[in-house]
């Protein structure tokens, strides 16, 4: 039977969410249901709300939780009812070529599920992100989740499920950072961090953070970064090659959707270096790149989504670094909120200030 939650929802782009009581359907084949203790606000969802990449509308966002599964579906063995877990946007199928490969972020073989979040008069919710999670509780396909033990706090929990692995999940996925490469992270926020821990748990020699607050630049330095630039400076890709020792960038991670640091990105690549698209600007932004450049120094650009990770085989062991104090999470936690007062821990966020906000849940 179809149980009642508390939810925040989205009625119109650019307006304030509004905390409404909601139907969640009960889990299917495959699925589990989830009682969070904590969601983090991350700026794709922000962007959402914004109407940035569209979307149906009414919604409930939220993406990055954890909580105690309360429900199993029919066919599910991998979790037991009271197990801890977090739970984040990437639903796969499995069997898909990009499951397959170790890349369930792209898998392409997933079907669409009954809707699980009605309003009390019937009328359909979306479920953004595969997630719905600035709700009570979720019901979501078990791929989505990853147990995480007894002894991890849900608020910190919850970022092992986008923001952590995503930054380093670039830098050790993605681009394979090795041992004495050069890295230059452009944003030194929530993922910007994350990307810099990633380089530092690989082993690269210099990493460069840059960004327009001078006080995120303090903060680049205790989670790693060997040096960190004022990213309006006039040439400051002259600057990190400096602070590099002479070095142009083997890696460069664009962790904000701002377009103007993807126009200077690839201008702190050395021959053969990377940019890796990260953070994500809004629907129809555009950079323009010179191709022969490209093509004479053998750089290039991709894109990294979630920092290609795959929970069974990495979540683990970023679990573990956290234990060894070698992973900072505690430290990314600006302020906690309760889920009446998401609009004001949206707005915090919006000020730029904040690493991660997180919603607490009774």
């Amino acid at each position: 039977m179809p149980s009642e939650i508390r939810a925040a929802v989205c009625h119109a782009f650019n307006t304030p969410l509004k905390i409404e009581t909601l139907q969640l359907r009960d889990p299917g084949p495959g699925e589990v249901q989830v009682t969070l203790e904590a969601v983090a606000i991350c700026h794709s969802d922000i962007s959402y709300m914004e109407g940035a990449w569209g979307g149906a509308l009414p919604a409930v966002y939220g993406h990055e939780a954890a909580g105690r599964v309360t429900a199993l579906g029919p066919g599910v063995t991998a979790l037991a009812e009271g197990e801890r877990v977090l739970v984040t946007l990437i639903r796969s199928c499995g069997h898909c070529p990009s499951c397959t490969t170790a890349k369930p972020v792209y898998c392409t073989g997933n079907q669409p599920l009954p809707p699980e979040l009605t309003l009390s008069d019937g009328t359909e919710v979306n479920k953004a992100m595969n997630c719905g999670a600035f709700a009570e509780r979720v019901t979501v396909h078990v791929s989505q989740t990853a147990p995480i033990g007894e002894d991890i706090p849900g608020e910190v929990a919850c970022l092992l499920a986008c923001g952590v692995p995503t930054g380093v999940g670039a830098a050790v996925n993605t681009a394979s950072v090795r041992p004495g490469d050069v890295v230059v992270v452009i944003g030194a926020g929530g993922v910007g961090l994350n990307a810099i821990q990633g380089a530092r748990i690989a082993g690269a020699a210099h990493i460069i953070a840059l960004d327009l607050e001078e006080t995120k630049l303090d903060v680049a330095l205790e989670f790693g970064a060997t040096a960190a630039l004022l990213a309006s400076g006039e040439t400051p890709w002259r600057a990190a090659k400096s602070a590099a020792g002479g070095r142009a960038a083997d890696h460069v991670f664009v962790s904000v959707g701002a377009i103007p640091a993807y126009d200077m990105a690839n201008r702190f690549l050395a021959p053969g270096g990377t940019v890796y698209a990260v953070g994500m600007p809004h629907s129809g932004g555009t950079s323009a790149y010179e191709p022969v450049i490209l093509a004479a120094t053998g750089q290039g650009m991709r894109g990294s989504l979630m920092g290609e990770v795959v929970l069974g085989r990495d979540i683990p062991w970023m679990v573990e670094l956290y234990r060894q104090g070698r992973l900072k999470l505690d430290e990314l936690i600006s302020n906690r909120w309760r889920l009446d007062q998401i609009n004001e821990a949206i707005a915090d966020t919006n000020t730029g200030q904040a690493r991660r906000n997180v919603i607490l849940f009774d």
